[in-house]
């Protein structure tokens, strides 16, 4: 099976999708990375965001799921993390999106990891 690879452009609109989905579901911390100028980026965009208790971190996940699925077609390749949700991981290819518990994300450091990356704002501030 082939895996199409998605267009800066798209993947920066799943990108955005994921970020605004977990942050209408009261995520934490969302933070949107763009790595396209790092070459050695597994992705060209990562969501990072935190959630409270493991049920939390699952309907964060989910809404990603869902909100990318209706406005875009796309369903990410891969999915893990839902068995305990300390950390779930949903790969979009282009994008890959973190979903922790606050502990883990702490532990994992990810947002201190890719710091090279450039943080990105996303849908509209109020």
């Amino acid at each position: 099976m082939e895996t199409k690879k998605m267009n800066k452009s798209a993947a920066e609109v799943v990108a955005r999708l994921a970020a605004q989905a977990i942050d209408e579901k009261k995520g934490e911390n969302v933070v949107l990375l763009d790595l396209r100028e790092i070459t050695t980026a597994p992705a060209q965009w990562f969501v990072i965001a935190s959630g409270n208790v493991p049920s939390h971190v699952s309907a964060l996940a989910d809404a990603v799921y869902e909100v990318v699925k209706k406005a875009t077609g796309e369903m990410p390749k891969k999915v893990e993390g839902y068995d305990n949700a300390e950390w779930v991981l949903l790969d979009y290819f282009d994008v890959v999106v973190h979903v922790f518990q606050k502990d883990k994300r702490e532990y994992y450091r990810l947002d201190e990891l890719w710091a090279d990356g450039k943080r990105v704002e996303f849908g509209e501030k109020k």
